[in-house]
């Protein structure tokens, strides 16, 4: 087995096609921390004439029940439990959706070098038009795919399955970059040959420390192809 590398740089001569995630990958995690766990609380609080505390007291527990399941992702499931209009929520403070880590190079050069470039979210809709709307990225992608699309998370074997039929590609030969480490393991466990973990999701901490995965600051640090 290959050493673990910190600041991994890829054998692009062996990858043929490149998979990416969204929220961390190729956009800011700060965005989605703010909106989950500042904006959301705050409404919520508002319209229940809750404090803070007590609004986040009733939603943590709720966000923690089903994570890394499908409804965990879904803005309209969580628009129903909250009484509020995520998307709605998400469109007032689109300004805030940034780039991470050299993203916006790394896929122009991926875009150049000819190799398929797929987008594989969790997102739901709702939020991933918003979010590559306001950055002007939907043209970017070969094809933008939903675990919602598919009735499955990336953390399920039936994602990648469902993939696979309708984007076929050589696993081994295929490059796949997420800031879930359960995700990650999924794409491992599935055979993907190119796996990179992000270790700084969010720029407003610091780099995390992984060890199970091949990892990078950023996905600019990927280059030169």
């Amino acid at each position: 087995m290959s050493p673990i590398r910190s600041h991994f740089r890829p054998d692009w001569n062996a990858i043929e096609h490149v998979l990416l995630d969204m929220d961390g990958t190729i956009l800011d995690l700060a965005f989605d921390n703010y909106f989950w766990m500042e904006l959301v609380p705050q409404r919520y609080a508002l319209a229940r004439g809750l404090s803070l505390p007590a609004a986040l007291a009733e939603l943590e527990p709720q966000f923690r029940a089903i994570e890394h399941t499908l409804p965990w992702y879904c803005t309209d499931h969580w628009s129903r439990v909250t009484g509020l209009n995520l998307r709605q929520l998400k469109e007032e403070v689109r300004e805030r959706v940034a780039f991470i880590g050299g993203s916006l190079a790394f896929l122009e050069a991926i875009k150049a070098s000819g190799r398929p470039l797929l987008l594989c979210t969790n997102a739901h809709r709702d939020s991933w038009e918003v979010k590559l709307d306001q950055v002007g990225l939907r043209p970017m992608f070969d094809a933008i795919v939903s675990s919602h699309d598919y009735g499955a998370p990336k953390e399920d074997p039936r994602f990648w399955e469902a993939l696979q039929k309708q984007y076929p590609f050589e696993r081994k030969r295929a490059l796949f970059a997420d800031d879930s480490l359960p995700v990650l393991r999924a794409a491992r466990d599935y055979g993907v040959g190119h796996i990179v973990a992000m270790r700084r999701p969010d720029s407003t901490r610091p780099a995390r420390e992984i060890t199970e995965f091949d990892s990078s600051d950023g996905l600019g640090f990927l280059l030169p192809l």
